[in-house]
């Protein structure tokens, strides 16, 4: 039997010697890279936080010590780790295990995390709350890099380092450092600040000097000169320093014993204490290690080649990356701008082509917006590639930066309604709803890729003020067709009843429609290209006779589309026989393929088909 089969959590990990975590961590590689390559998921992060992980979880207990992950997608070590081995033949499948932490799944999950830069402040929440119960137990917070470009990180640090609260934040630094140490003297005091060594001297000499009074000044004189010299020599340390934490590294992330003995000093400082860490992404996996963006987020892959087992084909975001280059070329304000998704936004073309005009912002949504809409008041056409989940985080500036501007800010909403296997954080389900607020916003909703490059025209070259082009992740369906002139576009005639959705949702409406005609029901299938504003006399004249609709929509009910369009209907006194509102209702939707998540949310085909006639057996 091997280690990793024998650990099921803290009691476990504690048992074994250096050695044997040593062996642990391949272990722990090898079952990743086997299971991840079946089922896709989240593979180099994770491979990149393996030793770390082990050492978390033979420091801490995490069913009583909090441990907030920070996004989330690299807690698989975690879960490994935590009881959950046999679990991992269904991750992120329906029903399944969770991609990411999830409480409710296990209790050494502190915090559900999907997205980036708040787990220092949530861990300053528990922290706090700790002191005010007067309960015991460690907390610790787990920040990448690329999350500290985030500036909600910075104001969880700022006041975490001001609280004195004892609280452990491990930066995971895995590509690029946050103040880069320059020279030979300053990569020398580094290592000797790295050992474990000099941090128990560095407690002693605190314990010795402060007993007495004299002793504290000579202590204090001397941390005023030391701090002096760090300025000057370390400059790294002294951006968390200055906040008020004790700062710890840089430490080899891939040294299990090293890291276990640090972070036993950090947590008997008692205070805010930021242990700096360097991983490598994708470590021990050559493909991944060598190209860990692509291995960032994987589906099934062969081990041995690290190819994908199915071609993902083309996609509406390599589309709207094709268009939008073809656009820039031909007009040169035209700019691209994403939020550390350049691949998955299929800009990576536009970057290569126009370097100039092509700006990566990081894991900084709202910076990306405020930025947009500086660009467009001097003239600029910026457009930014954004996943629906993520443009939530910019709404403030969306409203007051862009919209009472009136900017002509192009957004691509990228993964708009449901995404499938990344699950709750992930779904794309509110920006029908919160987009629809901003006063002077367009809304296109392409469902086709011809009626992207269409919309996407439209939304740089004719459209004046803020626009957004929402487009689903993936690959069309078998409606090809460009309909994506005037707000409606018939798509099938029929006088029993009146299908009205847009989007991607336009396929389950059209195999609806061939259900419920094989028993000799026709219903009329409408597609709206542009669901903000809502023309009201086009609305009118489009539903006009209408006796029994059904409005189809992949997002949340307060505030959707069919709400809107029935208010218009009564307004006019032109309310339906029959309305049914089909959509997500008023909760989250888990994990899992499309498809099963349209079936248990009653947006596919067969059972809008059977909503259909439902309403037809009414009076």
């Amino acid at each position: 039997m091997s280690i990793l089969q024998k650990i099921n959590g803290h009691d476990d990990l504690i048992t074994l010697d250096d050695r044997q975590r040593t062996q642990l961590c391949g272990e722990i590689r090898e079952f990743l890279i086997s299971n991840v390559s079946k089922t896709g998921g989240h593979l180099a992060g994770n491979l990149g936080v393996v030793e770390l992980s082990v050492a978390i979880e033979t420091v801490f207990n995490t069913e009583i010590d909090r441990l907030v992950f920070d996004v989330g997608h690299q807690s698989y070590v975690h879960k490994l780790l935590t009881g959950r081995q046999a679990d991992f033949p269904h991750l992120r499948q329906y029903g399944g295990l969770s991609g990411f932490p999830k409480p409710s799944e296990s209790d050494t999950d502190a915090f559900v995390a999907g997205h980036a830069s708040s787990s220092v402040s949530i861990a300053l929440g528990m922290a706090r709350a700790r002191t005010l119960l007067h309960q015991d137990y460690n907390v610790v917070a787990l920040i990448g890099d690329g999350a500290m470009g985030g500036g909600l990180s910075f104001e969880g640090l700022n006041d975490a380092g001001a609280s004195g609260e004892p609280l452990i934040v491990i930066l995971n630094d895995n590509g690029m450092s946050i103040d880069p140490n320059v020279g030979g003297l300053s990569r020398h005091l580094s290592r000797l600040r790295s050992t474990p060594e000099y941090y128990e001297f560095k407690r002693r000499y605190r314990q010795m000097l402060t007993g007495s009074q004299t002793g504290k000044r000579v202590y204090a004189m001397s941390h005023d000169v030391k701090t002096a010299l760090k300025k000057s020599l370390l400059p790294g340390s002294t951006v968390f320093e200055n906040m008020g934490f004790t700062y710890m590294g840089p430490v080899d992330g891939h040294d299990v014993e090293t890291l276990t003995q640090m972070l036993v000093l950090a947590r008997d400082m008692r205070r805010p204490v930021l242990l700096h860490v360097h991983t490598v992404k994708g470590k021990g996996y050559p493909y991944a290690q060598q190209e860990p963006g692509k291995y960032h987020g994987v589906g099934p892959f062969d081990v041995e080649t690290g190819k994908p087992l199915k071609s993902s084909g083309e996609s509406f975001s390599t589309v709207f990356g094709h268009e939008l280059l073809d656009l820039a070329q031909k007009d040169d304000r035209i700019c691209a701008v994403t939020a550390a998704m350049v691949d998955g936004t299929g800009l990576t073309e536009f970057a290569h082509a126009l370097p100039k005009r092509f700006f990566d912002v990081g894991i900084a949504e709202g910076h990306g917006v405020a930025m947009c809409a500086g660009m467009a008041q001097q003239g600029m056409v910026p457009v930014f590639a954004v996943y629906s989940s993520f443009l939530q985080r910019g709404y403030d500036m969306l409203l007051h930066d862009v919209a009472l501007n009136h900017l002509h800010v192009v957004l691509g909403v990228d993964r708009a309604g449901l995404v499938g296997a990344d699950g709750e954080t992930h779904h794309g389900c509110f920006d029908p709803m919160y987009l629809s607020q901003v006063p002077g916003m367009t809304v296109l909703c392409p469902a086709s890729f011809a009626e992207l490059r269409r919309m996407l025209h439209r939304a740089v070259e004719e459209i004046d003020g803020p626009v957004a082009v929402r487009y689903p992740r993936g690959g069309q369906g078998r409606y090809r067709e460009d309909g994506g002139d005037g707000a409606f576009a018939c798509l099938r005639e029929g006088e029993d009843a009146t299908i009205l959705t847009y989007g991607i949702l336009v396929n389950q409406a059209l195999d609806a429609a061939d259900l419920l005609a094989q028993k000799g029901i026709r219903v009329r299938v409408l597609k709206l290209n542009q669901i903000c504003p809502l023309d009201s006399a086009a609305v009118k004249e489009a539903l006009s006779g209408t006796e029994r609709l059904l409005v189809l929509e992949d997002c949340m009910a307060t505030g959707c589309v069919g709400q809107r369009i029935a208010a218009i209907l009564a307004q006019e006194r032109m309310e339906p026989r029959c309305l049914t509102l089909k959509n997500l209702g008023g909760r989250f939707a888990p994990q899992g393929t499309v498809d099963q998540l349209y079936k248990a949310f009653g947006l596919d085909a067969r059972s809008v088909a059977d909503s259909v006639e439902e309403m037809l057996h009414e009076q």
